[in-house]
């Protein structure tokens, strides 16, 4: 996929006419020339409408998007070709009723949304891969589709379906060969579960038990791959071996329940995410908004974190395939932006690696779910303003050309991120934290997570996002894992690694984190990380368990904070932590046995327990933070663990924070933005060249300012 610039552009879907309209020859002109002038190089096409191609069965309709094609391709503008899979017609509803899915109560999901049908089963096969066939067969080596998206955003439910829990049975006897085996490795004495035959297990809907859940979570997510996987190569067949070839891709939520993201990616060409974030003061920094993980992201921080997850998938530069237009969602979520958001978000993904920032979509729609969605352009058709601002980034991007191509990210630190742990934390009986409703919060994982990204973000720190299976290996259901990375290497290279809340944990993976430490890495060690083994279940060792003496650190105790707790720095902790330092949500009662106290928490009762240790552990460290922390805790603990950014940007107002990347060539970009109103000033480090008019820069030591919700690109000058 060598490129000169990054992809710019938008979903167009020039079939969606309006009313008492058809699509015309005139109105895709227009549309067309529109997207050129603002230097868009990118739409994606065509995924949502299978009743359009084949609105009867057997019977399809091919013709309508080739003059789209045909006019993208005059104007330069890149096509992604979507396959229509994910959003079935009324025929073949109505013709094989059994295709719907079934939900945890067995109740079949009626027709009438999208992804209502079970995606394993023969006769939505048959028809997808007919379909799929002729779409691509028409139009895939089209001179302006340089890539097919195949599905969109898969994993929306759980499939509860019959056959697909035999197959889960079928999986569970390969993988245990025993029922004898599988009630140890469950512990499913409890309650009088354990099994005599394959035949006694119970339904998905009925389970209580985290060993099952868990397994049936790692399975559907499989299920979901493996069919993406499926289509992928059905396109890759009619495609053929001639090269280059469009690549293969699919649009990621990466909220969606039935999503392990590094295993879908990996039968794809590239990852590819759809990013949508609140608007307006929702991107001001900083801020003291409380965290709301979700498929709408909240906070500057919010977007980076996103964005860095995206890259994690394969740890290489990734596609945006969705992201906001104008307000998104619906009506009770207007937000416009600001002026100049929209430029900021964009350059802030592509500092991250993004290497094409699509809106959805081109033009507003006057009916059915999303009309309230906003396009690039409004109801009426008109450009205005989203549409000069995002002329703006066109241009700039055009501007930036090749310098901004196949970035790759700095990080200051590495956060692991693990599915498993978000599905594992979100079972009801294992839920950590509490909701907002007084019930076990299914989102308890990224409420873990997420404070220690946000204090390194505030810290002014960037973040590689890990993933187990890239660390530590493929696993296998022994526990045991093959591949992964070195880690004295990983130490080198990423000298602080902060794991909160990673819960189901491999043995191997406990003895790289420590072969890590031992290594010279600066281990981190968050909530609930250790507790449980590969299956689920508590591990039975002192916690947490497998690095407690290396961390100098014990506990037995733990518990669910109703209420803020405030920590304090006894004397000799290198934390700064000042006033309103304080617990969240969880608490694990440390007990040190070795380790130096670095946070204590202020209370009468709580107080005789550690909330932050830290001990050395052969060439490195291992610290302990046996609570979530609030945002004043977060970022005095990252501040002490990275004190000087890699970024290199010292003294930097409170609304602007600087990320950085190396580009093709290796010269180091620094993207400068400023998150908020009024004016920042800033002194540029070293001599600096700005990436859309290299006839211009900064000095080193020169200062320069930064208008409200404003951003810089520069590049680190070169001799001569």
């Amino acid at each position: 996929m060598r490129r000169d610039r990054v992809w710019f552009g938008a979903a167009y879907y020039h079939e969606y006419h309006r009313p008492g309209e058809r699509p015309s020859p005139e109105g895709l002109a227009r549309d067309l020339d529109l997207m050129r002038d603002a230097g868009f190089t990118l739409v994606r096409v065509g995924e949502s409408v299978w009743s359009t191609w084949e609105p009867e069965d057997g019977r399809f309709e091919l013709d309508w998007l080739e003059p789209v094609l045909d006019g993208a391709a005059e104007r330069g503008i890149d096509v992604v070709l979507g396959t229509p899979t994910y959003a079935v017609p009324p025929w073949l509803a109505r013709r094989h009723p059994e295709i719907a899915v079934q939900d945890e109560t067995g109740r079949r999901v009626g027709w009438g949304a999208r992804q209502e049908m079970d995606v394993t089963h023969p006769a939505f096969r048959f028809h997808a891969e007919r379909v799929t066939r002729r779409v691509v067969g028409r139009y895939g080596r089209h001179p302006a589709v340089v890539g097919v998206q195949v599905d969109n955003e898969p994993g929306l439910r759980l499939l509860h379906n019959r056959p697909v829990v035999e197959r889960f049975v079928d999986h569970l006897r390969a993988t245990y060969g025993t029922v004898d085996a599988l009630n140890e490795a469950w512990g499913l004495t409890y309650w009088s579960h354990r099994l005599s035959t394959w035949a006694d297990l119970w339904e998905p809907h009925g389970n209580l038990q985290p060993e099952y859940d868990l397994a049936w979570r790692r399975f559907q997510a499989q299920v979901v791959t493996d069919y993406i996987g499926w289509q992928a190569d059905v396109v890759r067949d009619v495609l053929g071996p001639e090269q280059p070839a469009p690549f293969v891709t699919t649009c990621i939520s990466y909220d969606q329940v039935g999503v392990a993201d590094v295993g879908l990616a990996g039968v794809l060409d590239v990852a590819a995410a759809n990013v949508y974030y609140t608007m307006q003061d929702g991107l001001a920094h900083p801020s003291d908004r409380p965290m709301s993980p979700g498929w709408v992201v909240d906070g500057a921080w919010g977007v980076y974190q996103l964005a860095d997850l995206a890259y994690s998938s394969r740890q290489e530069p990734f596609l945006v395939t969705e992201t906001n237009a104008a307000a998104i969602g619906h009506a009770s979520m207007s937000l416009p932006a600001y002026d100049g958001q929209w430029r900021q978000v964009a350059w802030a993904l592509v500092s991250r690696g993004a290497q094409a920032v699509e809106y959805w979509h081109w033009h507003t729609l006057h009916y059915g779910t999303e009309t309230w969605w906003g396009g690039v352009l409004p109801h009426d058709g008109e450009p205005g303003r989203v549409y000069a601002e995002l002329a703006r980034i066109g241009g700039e991007l055009t501007a930036a050309g090749e310098a901004v191509v196949d970035l790759m990210p700095d990080a200051d630190v590495a956060l692991l991120y693990s599915s498993e742990a978000k599905w594992s934390l979100a079972f009801g009986p294992q839920a950590t934290l509490t909701g907002p409703d007084g019930r076990p919060d299914p989102d308890s994982y990224r409420r873990m997570l997420l404070p220690f990204y946000r204090g390194a973000f505030d810290a002014g720190l960037q973040v590689g996002t890990v993933r187990p299976e890239q660390l530590f290996g493929a696993p296998a259901p022994d526990g045991t894992r093959s591949g992964g990375e070195d880690p004295a290497a990983f130490a080198a290279r990423r000298p602080v690694l902060v794991v909160p809340a990673y819960y189901p944990a491999h043995d191997a993976d406990l003895a790289w984190l420590l072969a890590y430490a031992h290594a010279g890495g600066h281990l981190v060690v968050g909530p609930r990380t250790a507790h449980g083994d590969h299956e689920g279940r508590a591990r039975t060792a002192r916690q947490p368990a497998g690095l407690a003496e290396a961390a100098g650190v014990w506990y037995q105790e733990c518990e669910t904070l109703a209420a803020d707790v405030r920590v304090v720095a006894p004397p000799g902790s290198p934390l700064a932590l000042g006033e309103g330092a304080a617990a969240t949500s969880w608490a694990d009662y440390l007990v040190p046995a070795g380790a130096d106290v670095l946070a204590a928490f202020d209370d009468p009762h709580r107080g005789r327990w550690a909330a932050v240790t830290s001990a050395a552990a052969g060439a490195g460290r291992v610290t302990t933070v046996g609570v979530v922390p609030n945002g004043t805790l977060a970022r005095a603990l990252l501040t002490w663990l990275v004190p000087e950014p890699c970024a290199g940007w010292t003294d930097l107002p409170a609304a602007v924070r600087v990320t950085s990347a190396r580009g093709r060539d290796g010269r180091r970009l620094w993207f400068v933005h400023h998150w908020g109103w009024g004016t920042a000033t800033v002194t540029a480090p070293v001599a600096l060249t700005d990436v859309m008019d290299p006839s211009t820069g900064v000095d080193a030591g020169t200062a320069f300012e930064l208008g409200a919700w404003d951003v810089r690109v520069l590049a680190e000058r070169t001799a001569g």
